[in-house]
């Protein structure tokens, strides 16, 4: 395939957006996006390119007292009737275009253009986001080039509509359980309904109140809900056995042992077994680069309500915040899109922020 990220495509962040949508790069198949990405960095004079897997790595050394990190993942969702891109006005639709291929763009194309920045950059592009944790391109490369990820602060360029979304929260899946006893349907009394016994459950659910922290000025509100029921055995069989999953957001306050404790604490009485559990992340803002990042926006942060890979960094000392061009809202929807002044203006901004004085 020829390279579409042209010099030309480079130089305009809306047509590289465009550009890197109409790549296809569902996750797990990123080759040839990285293929393209990669090419192009290794003929930047002023970039060191390395690359781990379809992950690729580009970093100035200019020898500044500061190091931060530009960083936006290659992958997206499943296609859904929604690529390649079209245009509809100020509106750019397309798989990726929010989630965050118009975030790549920011990067690949300050990385290009911006030969000397006020700080150090470290570009990273990576595979598989939107998956599971293993195949995370960040985790292979801490797994395998820790020295890669260090920095001062870390920039992820997620969809946030154009302002900072600082830290992230924490999340943590969890199964509980009831039991009962099996029996035949036209008996039930001999046995113990299992799915009954998970109203116990609902209720606890139904009833309670989430709670919004705020850190740093920013206002995280949690939330707990229950996302699947199991249970059953056959048509004409009390089931013996129900189990409900739980997905519990909560502020980057606590950390996964006092997330857990607090769900043994709203379920006590029931078998629960933690399936999955990420920590969040704190806003990080007073590293210096942040406050002058926050000054470059010129708009107040507010807290950032999921998880991203901010918490990576986080977990290693490593200050981080989250800003793109996308809406959040649209991303994974088949009618995902970009405006292009959100472009425009969100890679002015972060060439306000590195540009040297």
């Amino acid at each position: 395939m020829e390279n579409p990220l042209t010099p030309e495509v480079l130089a305009d962040p809306v047509a590289l957006t465009r550009a890197l949508v109409d790549i296809e790069s569902v996750s797990l198949n990123e080759k040839a996006i990285a293929d393209c990405v990669e090419e192009v960095l290794r003929g930047v004079p002023h970039l060191t390119t390395f690359r781990h897997g379809n992950t690729v790595m580009a970093r100035t050394d200019l020898g500044r007292a500061t190091r931060v990190v530009l960083a936006g993942h290659l992958d997206t969702v499943p296609l859904n009737d929604n690529f390649p891109s079209t245009m509809r006005g100020d509106l750019m639709y397309g798989c990726g275009t929010s989630d965050m291929k118009s975030g790549v763009a920011f990067a690949l194309h300050l990385a290009v253009t911006l030969p000397d920045p006020r700080y150090d950059v470290t570009y990273f592009f990576y595979e598989a986001e939107e998956i599971e944790s293993k195949y995370n391109g960040l985790t292979l490369v801490g797994q395998a080039h820790p020295q890669w990820l260090q920095a001062d602060f870390a920039v992820l360029l997620e969809p946030t509509y154009g302002i900072v979304e600082a830290g992230c929260q924490g999340t943590m899946r969890a199964i509980v359980t009831t039991h009962g006893e099996r029996a035949h349907a036209a008996r039930s009394w001999h046995g113990v309904n299992a799915i009954h016994g998970a109203g116990g459950v609902l209720d606890r659910l139904r009833s309670y109140e989430a709670r919004r922290v705020t850190i740093d000025g920013c206002d995280y509100r949690e939330g707990l809900n229950a996302v699947r029921i199991t249970g059953g055995v056959a048509g004409n069989v009390i089931p013996d056995r129900c189990e409900i999953e739980i997905n519990y957001r909560y502020a980057p306050d606590r950390d996964p042992a006092a997330a857990e404790a607090h769900l043994r604490e709203v379920f006590a009485g029931f078998d629960l077994e933690v399936t999955d559990a990420a920590a969040g992340a704190a806003p990080g803002l007073d590293a210096p680069p942040a406050q002058e990042f926050l000054a470059a926006v010129g708009a107040a942060p507010i807290g950032k309500l999921g998880w991203t890979d901010v918490a990576r960094f986080a977990a290693m000392g490593i200050p981080a915040l989250n800003f793109g061009p996308g809406d959040p809202n649209l991303a994974h929807h088949k009618d995902e899109h970009v405006e292009l002044t959100k472009i425009r203006d969100g890679a002015a901004t972060l060439h306000r922020w590195l540009a040297s004085a």
